[in-house]
C-alpha cells in the first residue's frame, strides 16, 4: 500500500482506514479531528504510553521518510508504536534504567507505574514518536511538533499525481477535509476479554 494508495491510484481516508483496521486488524479504531496538538496531545501521548497504536494518516515525507510540510504533495501513512520523553527528573517505581543508555528509562512488564508528567506543550525536542511508514523497514523517532505541523498542512492533491495518467479517487471534501488533521487511534483487542 504504497503511498496509501491502492494499486488502481484510490486514496483512502481516515473513515477508510478506521473501516479497514477494525475488519482486517480486529481492532478497535477511533477517528481523532483536530489534529496531534492541543487539545488532543495529552490524549495522543497517553494513548501510546498506554502501549496502543497510532495511525497519522498522510503526514508528508521528506527525503530521509521525516515528516515535513509539501501541502499534501509527498503524502504518506505512518504508524506510531512508542514515544520517548524527555523529562525532568528520574521516573517513580515501575521503571528500570535501560542497561546499554544511561538516562533512559522503560516501565517495567508486569509492574505497576505512574506514567510521568508529561512534557509542557511547545517544549522542543522533549518528545518523539517511534514511527515507521510505508517505505522503510526501519522505525524512526521523529519530533512531536514536527509530525503534528506535518499532519496539519495537508490541503492539496499534488499536481504530478493529477498529471501522470492514473485515475486517483480523492476522498469527499479533497486532502482538507479528509485527511488533513486527523489520526487514528488504535487498539488491538483483548484475547483474555
Amino acid at each position: 500500500m504504497e503511498r496509501g494508495y491502492t494499486a488502481q491510484g484510490e486514496m483512502f481516508s481516515v473513515a477508510d482506514m478506521s473501516r479497514l483496521a477494525q475488519e482486517v486488524l480486529g481492532c478497535q479504531a477511533e477517528v481523532l479531528s483536530g489534529g496531534l496538538g492541543s487539545p488532543n496531545r495529552d490524549r495522543v501521548l497517553q494513548h501510546l504510553i498506554a502501549g496502543h497504536l497510532l495511525l497519522i494518516p498522510y503526514y508528508d515525507e521528506d527525503f530521509n521518510h521525516e515528516p515535513c510540510q509539501r501541502r499534501g504533495h509527498k503524502a504518506h501513512w505512518a504508524v506510531s508504536a512508542g514515544v520517548l520523553l524527555g523529562v525532568s527528573g528520574v521516573p517513580s517505581l515501575g521503571y528500570a534504567e535501560d542497561p546499554e543508555f544511561s538516562g533512559l528509562f522503560h516501565p517495567v512488564p508486569s509492574m505497576p507505574c505512574q506514567p510521568p508528567p508529561l512534557p509542557e506543550e511547545g517544549s522542543p525536542g522533549a518528545i518523539y514518536l517511534l514511527s515507521k511508514q510505508g517505505k522503510s523497514w526501519h522505525y524512526q523517532l521523529w519530533d512531536y511538533d514536527q509530525v503534528c505541523e506535518s499532519n496539519l498542512q495537508l490541503t492539496d492533491f499534488s499536481p504530478s499525481r493529477a498529471t501522470d495518467g492514473r485515475l486517483y479517487v480523492v476522498p469527499a471534501g479533497g486532502l482538507r477535509s479528509g485527511l488533513c488533521g486527523q489520526v487514528l487511534l488504535l487498539r488491538l483487542h483483548d484475547a483474555s476479554h
